[in-house]
């Protein structure tokens, strides 16, 4: 795994070298479209590396697209009188003008990269062995179909772009104008690639047995699950939700990956930097000092508003650095609020792994709670300094457990043992009374959101599972009171549905006079 780590150094650096000039500047020629690359396989896996790096550099796109809108966070103020960040977004408050986010998120730069490597591999690059090239395009179709689906969830159609223009020819601005695809067309192209990763893969099997900061099988067949998962229940203006058949072919997915991995008794150890590759991970984002941190910092307290500031649960003043942080904390920018914190029971495991938790003063008022989210907090470097250096998960076997349930219950199929299997492991001795009872349609669903807030806090799920998953009249649960914390009122109202997707900001779209706004924003 440090090898790999140390090739990502390596790519970062040519990529800073070799391409910092203007992408549409063909003075010099590219150096990778040139004859100077792709000459042999280590060149290869090398861009290979670079795509995972690629991906890594845009970590924060799961956090920001995928939970920051889910209404678990705190707007404003921290409890630590900093002021937040994504007020906006925080409070789902979007017309033209306040897009929250720019220009694609920049993915179409990735986008690029991954489609020059699709072209050699596939198209040149003869002295590959059959094996390795469908070893190399499973990962890259993967990576497409990710990036693509990623664009969808957030913007409904977007821009499908396959080709490496400027580097096939001399580049013209009109080029580079592409209309969006429709919603329809955009989901059919994003199945196609994934469809295609999994045929790369056609004879591989499914195994717990490799670094999980690859790109692997098992996160094809889960990005497949999700994918037609969302495919399945998911109306926007120009797509219908297909129901029933897509659902199976999730669940086909998602049976391939049951049971090849577990869930790790201790749920602190599924984030602990000392037990990285562990048996519940299938694919993350790889971190290390001196290489690559990430903001887990934002969300952790500054010493000297938190330290002989604040109480604890004992209504004592906390004296020391709690989490041995060093002085480390960042201005506190992301904070989850007390509605939904109070959700978790105290004998659930996930309360206190997830939260460190506090007051303003010694007699515990909930309108003085605060709390910080520790599953980030890094590790202690060789100098004795705190860096955060946590992987970033994208998939684990909770997932998988709370996708089939999800599943399950959409096909009217018993859910409940799939609930329980992640509970047991949050409640451990306290199971039996915790334990959930198969119920009907709407109340299993709002419990396995419910489960997978818990379950996932800042992972990138919250926003994409309220949007997706379903009240009892098959509408958005983002639309819904019950779903919110509190449970007063939803997220979004039914009269802005729209607002399931974002705005293209202005800046994108004078670049490009072929781009429409996103419906509804107009």
């Amino acid at each position: 795994m440090k090898k790999i780590a140390n090739h990502i150094v390596l790519w970062i650096a040519s990529i800073v070298v070799l391409m910092s000039c203007d992408s549409l500047n063909l003075a010099p020629e590219d150096y990778f479209g040139s004859g100077n690359f792709w000459k042999n396989e280590a060149q290869v896996n090398g861009a290979l590396i670079g795509l995972h790096a690629d991906l890594r550099r845009s970590y924060f796109m799961f956090y920001h697209l995928g939970e920051i809108r889910g209404g678990t966070q705190r707007v404003g103020s921290s409890s630590l009188n900093t002021s937040l960040h994504y007020a906006n977004e925080r409070s789902n408050l979007f017309d033209k003008d306040r897009t929250g986010i720019r220009n694609w998120y920049g993915l179409y730069d990735n986008l690029f990269q991954v489609n020059h490597f699709i072209d050699q591999v596939e198209n040149k690059c003869t002295f590959l062995s059959d094996e390795s090239r469908k070893n190399l395009l499973a990962q890259a179709y993967g990576f497409r179909a990710l990036y693509y689906f990623m664009l969808y969830k957030t913007y409904g159609g977007v821009p499908i772009v396959t080709e490496t223009e400027i580097l096939n020819g001399k580049a013209t601005a009109e080029k580079f104008y592409v209309e969006r695809a429709t919603p329809q067309a955009t989901m059919e192209f994003i199945k196609k690639d994934i469809l295609k990763s999994e045929e790369y893969y056609a004879g591989k099997t499914v195994s717990n047995n490799y670094p999980k900061m690859m790109w692997s099988k098992a996160a094809t067949l889960m990005l497949k699950a999700e994918i037609y998962l969302w495919a399945a229940k998911v109306s926007i203006q120009g797509y219908t939700a297909t129901g029933t058949d897509d659902l199976k072919v999730a669940k086909t997915a998602l049976n391939e990956v049951v049971g090849k991995f577990e869930l790790l008794k201790d749920f602190g150890s599924i984030f602990s930097t000392s037990n990285r590759n562990n048996k519940e991970l299938i694919f993350t984002l790889h971190f290390a000092d001196r290489e690559a941190t990430n903001n887990a910092s934002s969300f952790l307290y500054q010493q000297a508003l938190f330290v002989g500031q604040v109480y604890g649960r004992n209504g004592k003043k906390i004296e020391n650095d709690t989490l041995n942080l060093k002085g480390t904390g960042g201005v506190f920018r992301s904070e989850y609020t007390y509605d939904f914190w109070k959700t978790y029971d105290a004998a659930d495991q996930r309360r206190d792994a997830t939260f460190l938790e506090y007051y303003g003063d010694s007699l515990l008022t909930t309108s003085k709670f605060g709390c910080v989210m520790k599953k980030g907090v890094g590790s202690i470097n060789e100098n004795n300094n705190r860096v955060y250096d946590a992987d970033v998960i994208i998939y684990r076997y909770a997932d998988v457990l709370l996708m089939m349930a999800e599943v399950s219950n959409g096909l009217g199929e018993p859910c409940a043992d799939y609930i329980n299997q992640v509970r047991k492991r949050a409640y451990g001795k306290h199971y039996e009374e915790h334990s959930y009872k198969e119920s009907d349609f709407a109340t299993n669903e709002l419990a396995i959101l419910h489960e997978r807030d818990k379950e996932f806090v800042w992972e990138g799920k919250r926003w994409f599972d309220v949007v997706r998953m379903h009240d009892a009249s098959k509408n958005s649960l983002a639309f819904s009171a019950s779903a919110n914390y509190p449970a007063g009122s939803p997220l979004i109202s039914a009269s802005e549905k729209h607002k399931l997707l974002w705005p293209l900001d202005i800046g994108t779209m004078n670049i490009n006079p072929l781009l429409k706004q996103t419906p509804g924003y107009e």
